[in-house]
């Protein structure tokens, strides 16, 4: 896949691919070319099999997203956007063109794990990829805000998006306090949004930690626990584990666990760390 993106850094280190919005001057806000840049990245990932896990964050110390870049879909700009690149109503609200159908992982049907780095602002529309990642590690100057009521507008796809990953009471806190109250990373973690919080200038070394180990394991239960749990997320228990035996026999392999056995057999043991 290309490695050269105007919006966006690529690298790959020991099957982990870092994906950095790169648009710091803009607080790494969104505009079309990063949304199109964004579809591109997840969609060559599919197909990149030394990638086994992504690890998702912003360029520079202020923001890892701030959301859609308003100065190019409501300002001075709006007129030359392409047809094919409209954020927004289009007509009627029947014909919504909705950056969330473009830029997550999961939408671009990208089932290797993705994690998300934070630091500096997350708000808005950064919800869109956070709410698809697999889980959140954040500095400890990382805050979370949803400005959209504030500045007249509903909070509607964005909250959806972390609806699950935070209680129903902080959620909607957040997106009706709007610009008004920003989420610190420590409360973040004390209600399950973030799995870790670090010093900023640990995050990507746990990051890469984290992404590393597991992109050391087979990449087909892998990728198949990650689908599973997406899955199971929007169904009930029952349903959850009816599907469950499928999800097994799709995500096991003879080499798969062949590997893992002789892991297990060598007699070394993981070297596990505790958090």
């Amino acid at each position: 896949m290309a490695d050269s993106y105007d919006t966006l850094l690529y690298e790959e280190v020991d099957g982990v691919a870092w994906v950095t919005l790169n648009r710091p001057q803009h607080l790494n806000a969104f505009n079309i070319a990063m949304q199109k840049e964004l579809k591109a990245v997840w969609r060559g990932l599919r197909a990149n099999d030394d990638v086994r896990c992504v690890v998702l964050t912003g360029a520079g110390d202020r923001a890892f997203c701030t959301g859609i870049d308003r100065e190019e879909t409501m300002g001075a700009g709006r007129d030359e956007r392409p047809e094919d690149g409209r954020v927004g109503e289009v007509g009627t609200p029947f014909q919504f063109d909705d950056p969330g159908h473009v830029i997550g992982p999961k939408t671009n049907d990208l089932w290797k794990p993705v994690i998300a780095a934070v630091r500096g602002i997350a708000c808005g529309g950064a919800f869109y990829l956070l709410g698809e990642c697999e889980f959140i590690i954040a500095s400890d100057d990382a805050t979370f805000f949803d400005p959209h009521v504030t500045y007249g507008m509903i909070a509607a796809f964005e909250p959806t998006n972390m609806l699950q990953l935070m209680p129903f009471p902080e959620i909607m806190r957040m997106s009706l306090l709007g610009a008004h109250e920003r989420m610190s990373a420590k409360r973040a973690h004390e209600i399950g949004m973030v799995s870790e919080v670090v010093p900023a200038a640990e995050l990507r070394d746990t990051a890469q930690w984290v992404a590393s180990r597991i992109a050391s394991q087979p990449a087909l239960p892998v990728q198949g626990t990650v689908r599973n749990l997406w899955h199971a997320r929007d169904m009930s228990r029952s349903q959850a584990l009816a599907m469950a035996y499928a999800m097994v026999g799709l995500g096991s392999d003879p080499a798969s666990i062949d590997e893992g056995q002789k892991v297990f057999a060598s007699g070394q043991r993981v070297e596990w760390r505790l958090r």
